[in-house]
């Protein structure tokens, strides 16, 4: 199977005997992220190279009560020129632009509509974003409305407490709808895992999920009071790989939320190398939920092209 292409994940009947015994040894865990914090870095062209492909697995995100058309225009042109044209010319890039836009369903028309020839899918954020407490109906049809109005991938929350009370036939069940609401467009399932107190809990919902369909999992809303680590990182893209081992199926890996610096950036782009392999490091199946993010990036390709750093005010916000 070619991990490139973006095929839908088709899920497979649940297991109950198989989530309910996974353990997260949590020592093991802490000593591979320390290694991974304290030994990879990049250098010059290298580094470089690294942040373009980071770039390029940007989902480009506005998710403000305040959102307006003209911000998701201007979200939208930035994802189809994310850096500056001198920027791209010294860099040797003839083209570049982000994996994605993220939005929310009020916005989406607008998204689509600015992106349209571009080829960037626009995404958008469903069933009760960020909370997840809507009632089923509601989040059912929210999701039929969205792919219907030209969203190719759909951001779903999870009901927490299922994983919380261990209901994990129920989460299968819940996501399984989701699934089939979906139809062609891809679900991303949003695990909140800084809501889920443990990593075994976060092992055993990245299951159920990808046993539901999911064809992406992803770490957090942006939202919480803890969103993306490297800790809960590895313990998901370890439940991909051996996914992957098991039933020959690709899910993709979204860690959001915090991530706002290059260096960071880094460290999640040598995790999912090392752990999945060259293949995952493509839009179609590993993506950074963030904006600011690409701020910083920008500055820091401005500072290997020129040697100097530039204020982030100079750069064009996303």
């Amino acid at each position: 199977m070619n991990p490139v292409e973006a095929t839908l994940n088709p899920g497979t009947p649940i297991d109950l005997a198989r989530i309910r015994s996974l353990r997260v040894n949590q020592p093991a865990v802490a000593r591979r992220v320390a290694g991974l914090n304290g030994s990879r870095g990049v250098k010059k062209v290298h580094q470089a190279a690294w942040l373009v492909k980071a770039i390029q697995c940007i989902d480009l995100t506005t998710l403000a009560g305040d959102d307006t058309a003209g911000r998701v225009r201007r979200l939208c042109a930035k994802a189809r020129m994310p850096l500056r044209a001198d920027l791209q010319a010294a860099l040797g890039l003839s083209s570049l632009q982000t994996g994605a836009v993220c939005v929310y369903h009020g916005m989406l028309a607008d998204a689509v509509g600015a992106l349209r020839g571009s080829g960037i899918p626009v995404a958008v954020v469903s069933t009760g974003f960020p909370a997840g407490l809507t009632p089923m109906e509601t989040k059912l049809r929210e999701i039929e409305l969205s792919v219907a109005a030209g969203a190719r991938e759909v951001d779903i929350v999870i009901s927490r407490r299922l994983a919380l009370m261990q209901d994990w036939q129920a989460l299968y069940d819940e996501v399984c709808l989701f699934r089939q609401a979906c139809g062609t467009a891809h679900l991303k399932t949003i695990l909140a895992t800084g809501e889920l107190q443990t990593l075994e809990n976060v092992a055993r919902a990245s299951w159920v999920c990808m046993m539901a369909g999911a064809d992406f999992i992803k770490t957090s809303t942006g939202k919480e009071g803890v969103n993306a680590t490297l800790d809960v990182s590895l313990v998901m893209v370890r439940a991909i790989r051996d996914w992957a081992d098991d039933t020959g199926h690709v899910v993709g890996y979204k860690p959001a939320g915090g991530i706002s610096s290059a260096k960071l950036a880094l460290q999640y782009l040598a995790l999912v190398k090392e752990e999945l392999g060259d293949a995952w490091l493509v839009p179609e199946r590993f993506r950074f939920g963030a904006s600011s993010l690409l701020t910083d990036i920008e500055r820091q390709l401005e500072h290997h092209v020129t040697g100097h750093y530039s204020a982030a005010w100079r750069h064009a916000l996303p």
